[in-house]
């Protein structure tokens, strides 16, 4: 049975379940059980040697976390599974062959990102007004929601690094640096110091006209090392992709992608599939170097 048919049977079973009413006395807790399941299923990816198993099988998992969102629109766990299946997926097997499907990929992470982030206050209406209001409103999020806030910026970041060509999306840029700084205010370590990567990669991505510093950029990606992110080969390749790159370094980009090339992929189970992926990426940036630093003195 291919992977893609136990996928499917794994979303008819659960939706067998969720229609079983009686054999679980509440509402309550179904959804309780299907969210852990949701996240179960993530974990379990998480840990898979073969990506091409996990490519195959996510737009099952994606249609059963839409169904599950659609029957128990006001769960914050189910929101904030989908907008992180969404942007996983998007990140790794979409955006590099079509950036066009992938912006849509996004869209709908940063959907249920910001409807996550709404059951507590209205999120959307925040991030579209005054920055110092944004600011204030950030605020009202504790440590209870970094899970929603990360997952969340990190899906908007996506989606705004596609867009870049619309205004809506410049404008998100104030609010979403506002968002990356909350997290790290409330949780800075969170899955391997990623809230540091993600600052760290906005502040080199973006040009220094619009807030960009290559500097600070290297104090964050010190920082998110520091925490664990030398565990996530992923952060060295964004390391060489972002900072490298800008800092027109060909010897460091190529030196720090050979480490990624030359590390084991399964020292951390549940990094598995992450590590396996980032070398793969490591490996194509490799062969692009010449594009990355044409234009070097």
């Amino acid at each position: 049975m291919s992977s893609t048919h136990k996928y499917f049977l794994f979303v008819w079973a659960l939706c067998f379940f969720l229609s079983a009413g009686g054999c679980i006395p509440t509402k309550q807790a179904r959804v309780a059980a299907v969210a852990y399941t949701a996240e179960d299923v993530l974990r379990a990816a998480a840990k898979q040697p073969d990506p091409a198993i996990v490519r195959d099988g996510s737009p099952a998992y994606l249609m059963l976390v839409d169904g599950l969102i659609e029957a128990y629109p006001n769960n914050l766990e189910l929101l904030t599974a989908g907008c992180r299946a969404y942007t996983v997926y998007a990140s790794s097997f979409v955006e590099d062959s079509d950036p066009a499907k992938a912006s849509l990929l996004y869209a709908k992470a940063k959907d249920y990102g910001f409807r996550a982030l709404s059951l507590k206050l209205d999120f959307q209406q925040a991030a579209a007004g005054p920055l110092d209001d944004f600011v204030i409103f950030l605020r009202n999020y504790d440590k209870e929601q970094v899970p929603a806030l990360f997952w969340t910026a990190s899906g908007w970041a996506k989606w705004i690094g596609l867009n870049l060509d619309r205004v809506e999306a410049l404008a998100n840029v104030p609010m979403l640096k506002a968002t990356l700084q909350r997290v790290i205010e409330l949780d800075g370590g969170f899955y391997y110091g990623s809230p540091h990567l993600n600052m760290a990669v906005y502040l080199a991505a973006i040009p220094p006209i619009a807030g960009g510093n290559l500097d600070k950029a290297k104090e964050h990606f010190d920082e998110a090392f520091a925490l664990g992110a030398d565990n996530l080969l992923l952060a060295k390749v964004l390391f060489a992709r972002y900072y490298a790159v800008r800092l027109r370094d060909r010897a460091l980009f190529e030196k720090t992608l050979q480490q990624v090339m030359e590390a084991p992929v399964d020292e951390i189970p549940e990094l598995t599939l992450s590590n396996t992926l980032a070398k793969e990426k490591a490996g194509e940036l490799l062969e692009r170097a010449d594009e990355y630093f044409l234009l070097s003195p």
